[in-house]
């Protein structure tokens, strides 16, 4: 995964070798998303999810910052009743990117902050770069930061950490959102997209049904055991994994949901 070239305003992507990678584009205003963008992350999203050759997405910032929130002037710019709140916005995207069914990364350099960093926490792991800025800034601006967005932060980094981020907006850096989980890899400096890529080959190689049911259960379904015993029968993953595996050879699994 090399570096992106910025683009103002929008939400991009690109499939290559069954990575999905989608850029965050705003570089004058160190990729803050604004209402337009938050509007159109699900449906890149939602085609993305729909196309059989992505296996893994991959969410990024262009240039050198991941996203440093919401852009400011949107809000201002809101009127109250004219249309969907920026807020509301950001919840939607969140939780599309929460929804996406197969794994997904963020790659942070730069500032991971507001809004960027509730995307980064909607992605399943967390990849950075030394000197990453990580932080929660609503109680800098007197907003109610979204229950499910605080419940998902929790679920990552503890009840202690996650009011430590909310109670005072402070920033922490990539050795201590290590330590709290916030992330779960920390590269050097011009390392990131080297791992990322690498890892995401990893992951291409792997059962996606093993990883689709994982998905699922690790976020809190609990009523798919027999849907997923079923399909686990029915795919020919485990057969083939465990002839592999004898054989001493790359799987070839066929599951694709």
């Amino acid at each position: 995964m090399d570096r992106t070239e910025p683009k103002q305003g929008q939400i991009s992507s690109v499939v290559a070798d069954s990575v999905a990678t989608v850029v965050i584009g705003n570089p004058g205003k160190r990729n803050a998303m604004t209402a337009a963008m938050w509007t159109a992350l699900p449906t890149v999203l939602e085609g993305l999810a729909q196309d059989p050759a992505v296996r893994v997405l991959v969410l990024t910032g262009a240039g050198s910052t991941f996203c440093a929130g919401a852009d400011i002037s949107s809000l201002r710019a809101h009127t109250p009743g004219a249309d969907e709140d920026p807020q509301s916005l950001a919840v939607r995207a969140e939780e599309a990117l929460a929804a996406f069914p197969k794994p997904t990364i963020a790659a942070v350099r730069g500032y991971c902050v507001g809004g960027g960093c509730q995307l980064a926490a909607a992605c399943d792991l967390r990849f950075t770069e030394e000197g990453a800025s990580f932080g929660i800034t609503p109680a800098k601006l007197g907003i109610v930061y979204p229950a499910s967005s605080t419940r998902r932060l929790v679920g990552l980094v503890g009840p202690a950490t996650a009011k430590y981020l909310l109670f005072s907006g402070e920033l922490i850096g990539s050795a201590r959102a290590l330590r709290t989980g916030l992330v779960d890899e920390v590269l050097p400096e011009n390392e990131l997209g080297k791992r990322v890529a690498e890892f995401t080959r990893v992951l291409v190689s792997r059962s996606q049904l093993t990883q689709a049911a994982a998905k699922e259960f690790a976020a809190g379904r609990t009523d798919r055991d027999a849907h997923w015993t079923a399909q686990a029968r029915s795919s020919g993953d485990s057969a083939e994994g465990i002839a592999a595996f004898l054989e001493r050879r790359a799987p070839r699994f066929t599951w694709t949901g």
